[in-house]
Protein backbone atom coordinates (compact mmCIF):
# COMPACT_ATOMS: atom_id res chain seq x y z
CA UNK A 1 0.00 0.00 0.00
CA UNK A 2 3.10 2.34 -0.02
CA UNK A 3 3.16 4.97 2.80
CA UNK A 4 -0.56 6.57 1.96
CA UNK A 5 -0.77 7.25 5.73
CA UNK A 6 2.48 7.65 6.35
CA UNK A 7 3.44 8.92 10.63
CA UNK A 8 -0.05 9.65 11.00
CA UNK A 9 -2.10 9.05 13.96
CA UNK A 10 -5.36 7.07 12.66
CA UNK A 11 -8.28 6.43 15.49
CA UNK A 12 -10.44 3.57 14.96
CA UNK A 13 -13.89 3.18 16.75
CA UNK A 14 -15.54 -0.22 16.65
CA UNK A 15 -12.62 -2.60 16.46
CA UNK A 16 -13.64 -6.16 15.51
CA UNK A 17 -12.25 -9.06 14.05
CA UNK A 18 -14.05 -8.06 10.97
CA UNK A 19 -13.95 -5.05 8.96
CA UNK A 20 -12.54 -2.95 12.14
CA UNK A 21 -9.24 -5.06 12.44
CA UNK A 22 -8.99 -4.61 8.78
CA UNK A 23 -9.38 -0.88 9.22
CA UNK A 24 -6.34 -0.90 11.67
CA UNK A 25 -3.92 -2.79 9.91
CA UNK A 26 -4.46 -1.59 6.23
CA UNK A 27 -4.00 1.90 8.10
CA UNK A 28 -0.41 0.43 9.77
CA UNK A 29 0.69 -1.12 6.75
CA UNK A 30 0.30 2.27 5.23
CA UNK A 31 2.54 4.30 7.56
CA UNK A 32 -0.20 5.31 10.44
CA UNK A 33 -0.38 4.52 14.15
CA UNK A 34 -3.24 3.53 15.23
CA UNK A 35 -5.58 3.89 18.62
CA UNK A 36 -8.50 0.98 18.52
CA UNK A 37 -11.34 1.77 20.48
CA UNK A 38 -13.85 -1.21 21.79
CA UNK A 39 -15.67 -2.57 23.93
CA UNK A 40 -13.67 -5.66 24.06
CA UNK A 41 -10.75 -5.87 25.46
CA UNK A 42 -9.35 -9.45 24.04
CA UNK A 43 -9.87 -8.17 20.36
CA UNK A 44 -8.13 -4.86 21.22
CA UNK A 45 -5.42 -7.04 22.60
CA UNK A 46 -5.30 -9.46 18.85
CA UNK A 47 -5.64 -6.27 17.11
CA UNK A 48 -3.21 -4.46 18.38
CA UNK A 49 -0.71 -7.19 18.47
CA UNK A 50 -1.40 -7.70 14.02
CA UNK A 51 -0.90 -3.86 14.32
CA UNK A 52 2.98 -4.03 15.88
CA UNK A 53 3.63 -6.65 13.69
CA UNK A 54 3.77 -4.33 10.73
CA UNK A 55 6.16 -2.15 12.60
CA UNK A 56 3.60 0.60 13.60
CA UNK A 57 2.60 1.49 17.43
CA UNK A 58 -1.06 0.24 18.52
CA UNK A 59 -2.95 2.20 21.50
CA UNK A 60 -5.99 0.10 22.48
CA UNK A 61 -8.19 1.92 24.80
CA UNK A 62 -11.44 0.02 26.16
CA UNK A 63 -14.04 2.68 24.94
CA UNK A 64 -17.80 2.50 25.08
CA UNK A 65 -18.10 5.75 22.64
CA UNK A 66 -22.20 5.63 23.72
CA UNK A 67 -20.90 6.96 27.25
CA UNK A 68 -19.72 10.39 27.26
CA UNK A 69 -17.07 10.47 29.73
CA UNK A 70 -15.40 7.22 27.83
CA UNK A 71 -15.38 8.95 24.72
CA UNK A 72 -13.87 11.92 26.15
CA UNK A 73 -11.00 9.89 27.84
CA UNK A 74 -10.56 8.09 24.29
CA UNK A 75 -10.03 11.10 22.68
CA UNK A 76 -7.54 12.52 25.32
CA UNK A 77 -5.45 9.49 25.68
CA UNK A 78 -5.49 9.46 21.86
CA UNK A 79 -3.79 13.09 21.84
CA UNK A 80 -2.12 12.66 25.21
CA UNK A 81 0.17 9.84 23.48
CA UNK A 82 0.78 10.46 19.81
CA UNK A 83 0.44 14.57 20.27
CA UNK A 84 -1.86 14.61 16.77
CA UNK A 85 -4.33 12.72 15.22
CA UNK A 86 -4.87 12.97 11.82
CA UNK A 87 -7.89 10.63 11.19
CA UNK A 88 -10.85 9.42 11.98
CA UNK A 89 -12.57 6.20 11.12
CA UNK A 90 -16.10 5.47 12.47
CA UNK A 91 -16.74 2.21 12.30
CA UNK A 92 -19.18 1.24 15.31
CA UNK A 93 -22.06 0.46 14.97
CA UNK A 94 -25.89 -1.02 16.45
CA UNK A 95 -27.85 -3.01 14.45
CA UNK A 96 -31.27 -1.69 15.69
CA UNK A 97 -34.54 -4.08 15.51
CA UNK A 98 -35.34 -5.48 12.32
CA UNK A 99 -38.63 -5.09 12.07
CA UNK A 100 -41.29 -3.00 10.16
CA UNK A 101 -41.06 0.39 11.28
CA UNK A 102 -45.11 0.72 11.69
CA UNK A 103 -45.01 -1.57 14.76
CA UNK A 104 -41.41 -0.91 16.03
CA UNK A 105 -40.80 0.28 19.36
CA UNK A 106 -39.51 3.65 19.19
CA UNK A 107 -37.54 3.50 21.88
CA UNK A 108 -35.32 0.68 20.61
CA UNK A 109 -34.97 2.73 17.18
CA UNK A 110 -33.81 5.86 19.49
CA UNK A 111 -30.88 3.12 21.15
CA UNK A 112 -29.49 2.36 17.21
CA UNK A 113 -28.81 6.09 17.22
CA UNK A 114 -27.02 6.51 20.07
CA UNK A 115 -23.97 4.29 18.42
CA UNK A 116 -24.71 4.88 14.70
CA UNK A 117 -24.89 8.57 14.47
CA UNK A 118 -24.56 10.14 18.25
CA UNK A 119 -21.25 8.37 18.99
CA UNK A 120 -20.02 9.40 15.72
CA UNK A 121 -21.07 13.18 16.25
CA UNK A 122 -19.52 12.97 19.95
CA UNK A 123 -16.52 11.61 18.30
CA UNK A 124 -15.57 14.23 15.65
CA UNK A 125 -16.67 17.31 18.26
CA UNK A 126 -13.76 16.05 20.67
CA UNK A 127 -11.33 15.66 18.17
CA UNK A 128 -12.32 18.09 15.80
CA UNK A 129 -8.99 20.37 17.47
CA UNK A 130 -6.61 17.65 16.91
CA UNK A 131 -7.99 17.14 13.03
CA UNK A 132 -8.33 20.44 12.45
CA UNK A 133 -4.28 21.44 13.39
CA UNK A 134 -3.42 18.44 11.42
CA UNK A 135 -5.73 19.33 8.23
CA UNK A 136 -6.91 15.44 8.94
CA UNK A 137 -10.01 13.66 7.77
CA UNK A 138 -12.54 11.33 9.07
CA UNK A 139 -14.04 8.81 7.34
CA UNK A 140 -17.67 7.00 8.40
CA UNK A 141 -18.59 3.67 7.69
CA UNK A 142 -21.76 3.39 6.10
CA UNK A 143 -24.10 0.41 5.02
CA UNK A 144 -25.87 -0.30 1.62
CA UNK A 145 -29.23 -0.16 3.19
CA UNK A 146 -28.92 3.51 2.20
CA UNK A 147 -29.94 2.41 -0.67
CA UNK A 148 -32.95 0.09 -0.72
CA UNK A 149 -36.25 0.21 1.50
CA UNK A 150 -36.84 -3.51 2.02
CA UNK A 151 -39.25 -4.13 4.87
CA UNK A 152 -37.78 -4.81 8.32
CA UNK A 153 -35.03 -2.40 6.96
CA UNK A 154 -36.40 0.87 8.37
CA UNK A 155 -35.05 1.38 11.57
CA UNK A 156 -31.64 0.33 10.34
CA UNK A 157 -31.90 2.55 7.10
CA UNK A 158 -32.86 5.35 9.48
CA UNK A 159 -30.17 5.47 11.58
CA UNK A 160 -27.45 5.08 8.35
CA UNK A 161 -29.74 7.43 6.62
CA UNK A 162 -29.00 10.06 9.33
CA UNK A 163 -25.20 9.12 9.59
CA UNK A 164 -25.00 9.79 5.48
CA UNK A 165 -26.37 13.62 6.27
CA UNK A 166 -24.31 14.03 9.58
CA UNK A 167 -20.97 13.55 7.40
CA UNK A 168 -22.02 15.77 4.39
CA UNK A 169 -23.10 18.32 6.77
CA UNK A 170 -19.68 17.79 8.18
CA UNK A 171 -17.84 18.36 5.47
CA UNK A 172 -19.57 21.59 5.04
CA UNK A 173 -18.64 22.83 8.45
CA UNK A 174 -15.45 21.81 8.81
CA UNK A 175 -14.03 22.04 5.19
CA UNK A 176 -13.00 25.54 6.17
CA UNK A 177 -11.20 24.43 8.72
CA UNK A 178 -8.91 22.00 6.59
CA UNK A 179 -10.60 18.67 7.38
CA UNK A 180 -12.35 16.61 4.77
CA UNK A 181 -15.42 14.24 5.70
CA UNK A 182 -16.18 11.07 3.54
CA UNK A 183 -18.28 7.88 3.83
CA UNK A 184 -17.61 4.40 2.61
CA UNK A 185 -20.64 2.41 1.71
CA UNK A 186 -20.17 -1.38 1.84
CA UNK A 187 -22.99 -3.97 1.97
CA UNK A 188 -21.83 -7.92 1.90
CA UNK A 189 -18.01 -8.32 3.61
CA UNK A 190 -16.79 -11.62 3.59
CA UNK A 191 -15.16 -11.80 7.10
CA UNK A 192 -16.36 -13.98 9.85
CA UNK A 193 -19.74 -13.01 11.06
CA UNK A 194 -21.12 -13.35 7.24
CA UNK A 195 -19.31 -16.85 6.66
CA UNK A 196 -21.13 -17.38 10.05
CA UNK A 197 -24.39 -16.82 8.72
CA UNK A 198 -24.11 -18.47 5.37
CA UNK A 199 -23.00 -21.49 7.22
CA UNK A 200 -26.70 -21.06 9.04
CA UNK A 201 -28.56 -20.62 6.17
CA UNK A 202 -26.91 -23.48 4.55
CA UNK A 203 -27.99 -26.07 7.54
CA UNK A 204 -31.52 -24.60 7.64
CA UNK A 205 -31.65 -24.99 3.62
CA UNK A 206 -29.58 -28.27 3.52
CA UNK A 207 -27.38 -26.94 1.00
CA UNK A 208 -23.28 -26.15 0.81
CA UNK A 209 -22.54 -22.82 2.18
CA UNK A 210 -20.56 -22.17 -1.17
CA UNK A 211 -24.49 -22.28 -2.67
CA UNK A 212 -25.86 -19.36 -0.48
CA UNK A 213 -22.39 -17.68 -1.15
CA UNK A 214 -23.28 -18.16 -4.94
CA UNK A 215 -26.66 -16.80 -4.87
CA UNK A 216 -25.98 -13.72 -3.02
CA UNK A 217 -22.70 -13.26 -5.22
CA UNK A 218 -24.70 -13.72 -8.31
CA UNK A 219 -26.47 -10.22 -8.10
CA UNK A 220 -23.36 -8.54 -8.06
CA UNK A 221 -21.15 -7.29 -11.10
CA UNK A 222 -18.24 -9.09 -10.14
CA UNK A 223 -19.22 -12.05 -8.67
CA UNK A 224 -17.48 -12.29 -5.71
CA UNK A 225 -18.37 -10.64 -1.83
CA UNK A 226 -15.69 -7.95 -1.18
CA UNK A 227 -12.93 -8.78 1.59
CA UNK A 228 -12.55 -6.35 4.62
CA UNK A 229 -9.36 -5.46 3.32
CA UNK A 230 -10.74 -4.24 0.16
CA UNK A 231 -13.33 -1.96 1.86
CA UNK A 232 -10.55 -0.89 4.30
CA UNK A 233 -8.50 0.28 1.48
CA UNK A 234 -11.12 2.22 0.22
CA UNK A 235 -11.21 3.99 3.97
CA UNK A 236 -7.71 4.71 3.28
CA UNK A 237 -7.49 6.25 0.41
CA UNK A 238 -10.40 8.71 1.40
CA UNK A 239 -8.52 9.26 4.38
CA UNK A 240 -5.09 9.86 2.49
CA UNK A 241 -3.42 12.74 0.64
CA UNK A 242 -4.73 11.34 -2.30
CA UNK A 243 -7.87 12.29 -2.09
CA UNK A 244 -7.27 15.98 -1.18
CA UNK A 245 -9.72 17.52 -2.71
CA UNK A 246 -12.73 14.66 -2.25
CA UNK A 247 -14.67 15.75 1.13
CA UNK A 248 -18.48 14.72 1.50
CA UNK A 249 -18.83 12.02 -0.91
CA UNK A 250 -20.32 8.95 -0.32
CA UNK A 251 -18.37 5.71 -2.03
CA UNK A 252 -19.77 2.23 -2.88
CA UNK A 253 -17.64 -0.72 -1.87
CA UNK A 254 -19.91 -3.27 -3.06
CA UNK A 255 -18.70 -5.54 -6.30
CA UNK A 256 -21.17 -3.95 -8.34
CA UNK A 257 -24.46 -4.53 -6.44
CA UNK A 258 -25.70 -1.04 -6.18
CA UNK A 259 -25.02 1.27 -9.13
CA UNK A 260 -25.12 5.08 -8.32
Amino acid sequence: MGELLHNKVVVVSGVGRGLGRALAVRSALAGADVVLAARTEQVLAEVAEEVEKTGRRALPVPTDITDAASAEALAQVAVGTFGHVDVLVHNAFAVPPMEDLVTVDVDAVRGGFETSVFAALRLTQLLRPALASAGGSIVMVNAAVLRHSKRSFGPYKMAKAALLALAQNLATELGPQGVRVNTVVPNYIWAEPLKAYFDYMAGERGVPARQIYDEVAADLDLRRLPEPEEVADAVVFLASGMAAAITGQCLDVNGGEYHR
